[in-house]
């Protein structure tokens, strides 16, 4: 399992896009609906990985990276039995997958997401 995607907490969305279109080249578009704009940073055919910024909070206020797990339930149970905490329990992005997010033992705030395209708001 390894890191998939980070994201970074910011104040304005806009002004922050403008920056890392501008220094690194990165394309960032605004996910419809929602205070988070993903963020490709370059080809897939480039080792490397893509982001998102999303609106800093209380809550989310250091980056952060996202790894991917075959399935979400068992990874959350595994972190827990590890040591870590929950803070935020599993969620569905619709047509995407699920996320979850942990501090662990060391007070880093991390994300697990599970591919799931049937992923709805039940």
């Amino acid at each position: 399992m390894r890191p998939v995607h980070f994201e970074l907490p910011v104040v304005d969305q806009g002004r922050a896009a403008a920056f890392y279109e501008k220094v690194f080249g990165w394309d960032i578009q605004q996910w419809e609906g929602a205070p988070y704009w993903l963020a490709t940073t370059g080809p897939d055919t480039e080792a490397g990985i893509n982001g998102a910024l999303g609106q800093k909070s209380e809550d989310f206020s250091v980056p952060m990276f996202v790894i991917e797990v075959p399935n979400i339930d068992a990874a959350m149970l595994s972190v827990v039995e590890a040591g870590a905490t929950i803070v935020h329990p599993k969620s569905p992005i619709p047509g995407v997958g699920y996320s979850a997010y942990f501090t662990d033992t060391e007070g880093n705030r991390m994300g697990l997401f599970e591919t799931d395209e049937s992923a709805t708001i039940e």
